[in-house]
């Protein structure tokens, strides 16, 4: 069963970490600077791709958000993609002003 951890560092970027039982098989990178979480890059293993494990760390990534009552700047292309198909779902974190 995979799972994910959040790896927040002091300096530089922080992540969201997948694992399993192969070990780290993916991670969200992002970065936290006053209410705004940005978003950079998400990646998955090429052989775990189709999994589903990209969906566990954009949940794990909105559930932080909403937690903390942060917005989401999604500079990756893939959770900028799920922010604009599911509008609806995303629409109360997603801070479009800061958007590039």
């Amino acid at each position: 069963m995979a799972e994910v951890k959040i790896n927040i560092q002091e300096e530089g970027p922080s992540s969201f970490d997948l694992y399993d039982e192969d070990g780290k098989v993916g991670e969200m990178v992002f970065d936290i600077k006053s209410t705004d979480l940005t978003v950079y890059h998400t990646e998955v293993d090429p052989e775990k791709e189709g999994m589903g494990y990209a969906k566990l760390m954009l949940d794990a990534m909105v559930n932080y958000v909403r937690e903390h009552q942060l917005k989401v700047i999604p500079l990756c292309p893939y959770v900028h993609l799920q922010f604009k198909r599911h509008e609806a779902l995303y629409k109360d974190i997603w801070n479009k002003v800061r958007e590039v």
